[in-house]
């Protein structure tokens, strides 16, 4: 590389690993490091991480990132933050410390807490939704603080002595870039804070009442900036030191901000771990009638937010992995397609992957993952195959609910994240949907998004022209399956998610 030549790192804190990916100025991918760290389920229904091994893997790629790329930081502009959201850390702001390991957005242990809150007023679950877009879930980050301050020895004292810091991986890992314990910004951006149950949507600022119905000192919340602005330098020590960090956002967020969704009505959906449908709604939030959720899409700098509705699954990739990992149908995620290829259809099989309850646009948090329609018949082929049907067909929930709330009937979907690569699933799901999927040439649409918000902010890109410009169709897959077909298969998979309903009880956990 040129030493003159200059660079921007994106930083992507995943669900299931941490990556830092360095892009030039078309938005292509220069270098990336990526490391998994472990995933943690103490019992049925929680999902922890333990926020010290998501530190070591970001300073970690950050160094592989580098090295790959034949650079040192004097050629970063600057460095973006992407995050998996909702997932809760809480600290101790003097040791930096954490009290009780991350508990990840996926986590459906609050579901008593969910009942406690919404106990209390006629709207029930939708309380607070005209407030801040979402109701209360085990979602949200806010239902996760609490259990925290109300299960972990004296993490409540310490929280109302004002010793304890709380943020999602974004906040986290900001705040040990910058210093830490000596100087460390806590800080978050509006779209992450969109997704606490804590944010007024139209103000962006926390609300005390709200917090307090949670039992959330407000010393605990990061302040809320732009998605694009510098936040801080890297600390004196480290890999990064006195380069600025300078653009945050959620990961869906900035999945849409790289697929370049600028206009009102544009929509993408992000095959990860889980699956994420977003629709620009454009200057003013849109509250949903249809399970959907109202989130912040980006704000530059001074500039007035932008909105979205979003449609969140929660498994999608991690059906894939558990598929791999627990069950051992395949030792790569990679083959789960060439096994489902091995049948024709899937054989009359559903899989209703409800791990976690059911997202949107059901909202069941007792809902349990079950596999339906099975026979003799049915081989392990039948079941890569459901599990891979099994997205498709939680999307197109997703859209309809999405084209109810917009009055805007979806024209084509644009698609990033790795499940992208399976040509079988984005074919069916170009089936199922009816209308064109189209794939980017750059399909870590995430990182991107995060760079460009970063480099926005010092310049280093003029504005969205800019990532329209570089923008680009890699592959386009178009309805082909019959019609009768395709409501068939919809209609029984519809029947499928009814099974799901009402599994846990006082019996079960």
């Amino acid at each position: 590389m040129a030493e003159d030549a200059k660079f921007i790192m994106a930083i992507d804190q995943g669900t299931t690993s941490s990556r830092a990916i360095i892009f030039n100025h078309a938005g292509e991918i220069v270098a990336v490091g990526q490391e998994e760290f472990p995933q943690i389920f103490p019992q049925p229904g929680w999902v922890e991480h333990n926020p010290v091994d998501i530190w070591t893997s970001v300073r970690n790629v950050v160094a592989q990132a580098l090295a790959n790329a034949q650079i040192n930081r004097h050629q970063l502009a600057a460095v973006g933050i992407t995050n998996q959201r909702e997932t809760t850390i809480v600290w101790d702001k003097n040791t930096g410390e954490p009290v009780y390991n991350a508990i990840v957005w996926q986590d459906a242990r609050t579901g008593s807490i969910v009942r406690e809150i919404a106990a209390g007023d006629p709207l029930g679950t939708e309380r607070y939704r005209q407030i801040t877009g979402e109701n209360i879930s085990t979602y949200p980050s806010a239902t996760k603080i609490k259990w925290i301050l109300d299960n972990v020895p004296g993490a409540r004292e310490k929280a109302e002595a004002g010793d304890l810091y709380f943020g999602t991986p974004d906040t986290w890992v900001l705040w040990n870039l910058t210093g830490g314990t000596e100087g460390g910004v806590h800080v978050t951006d509006v779209t992450n804070a969109s997704r606490t149950l804590l944010m007024d949507v139209r103000t962006l600022q926390w609300r005390e009442d709200i917090c307090k119905d949670f039992g959330i000192p407000m010393s605990m919340l990061p302040e809320i900036k732009s998605s694009s602005e510098i936040y801080g330098y890297g600390r004196p020590t480290g890999l990064l030191i006195d380069t600025p960090v300078a653009g945050i956002l959620g990961d869906q967020q900035a999945a849409t901000f790289g697929q370049a969704c600028f206009e009102p009505g544009m929509v993408k959906n992000t095959y990860g771990t889980g699956c994420f449908t977003l629709m620009n709604t454009g200057a003013e939030p849109v509250f949903s009638k249809n399970g959907l959720l109202t989130t912040v899409l980006y704000k530059l700098g001074d500039n007035k937010p932008v909105y979205a509705l979003e449609g969140s699954i929660a498994v999608a990739g991690s059906l894939v992995q558990w598929i791999r990992d627990n069950l051992g149908l395949i030792t790569k995620s990679s083959e789960i397609e060439d096994l489902a290829k091995s049948v024709d259809d899937n054989g009359g099989v559903y899989f209703v992957p409800a791990f976690s309850g059911l997202f949107a646009p059901y909202w069941r948090d007792e809902a349990r993952g079950a596999i339906v329609g099975l026979t003799r018949y049915a081989t392990k082929g039948h079941i890569a195959r459901a599990v891979e049907e099994s997205t498709a067909f939680q999307t197109r929930e997703v859209v309809e609910a999405m084209n109810a709330d917009s009055g805007i009937p979806l024209a084509e979907l644009k698609v990033d994240g790795g499940m992208t690569n399976d040509e079988l699933l984005m074919q069916f799901q170009a089936d199922i949907l009816g209308v064109d999927v189209v794939r980017p040439v750059v399909v870590e649409t995430t990182a991107l998004g995060a760079a460009y918000a970063a480099g926005i902010a010092v310049g280093y890109w003029s504005g969205t022209d800019d990532v329209i410009a570089n923008w680009q169709e890699g592959k386009r897959w178009s309805p082909a399956l019959d019609k009768t077909e395709v409501e068939r298969t919809y209609r029984l998979w519809k029947k499928a998610v009814t099974r799901t309903f009402d599994w846990v009880d006082d019996d079960v956990k």
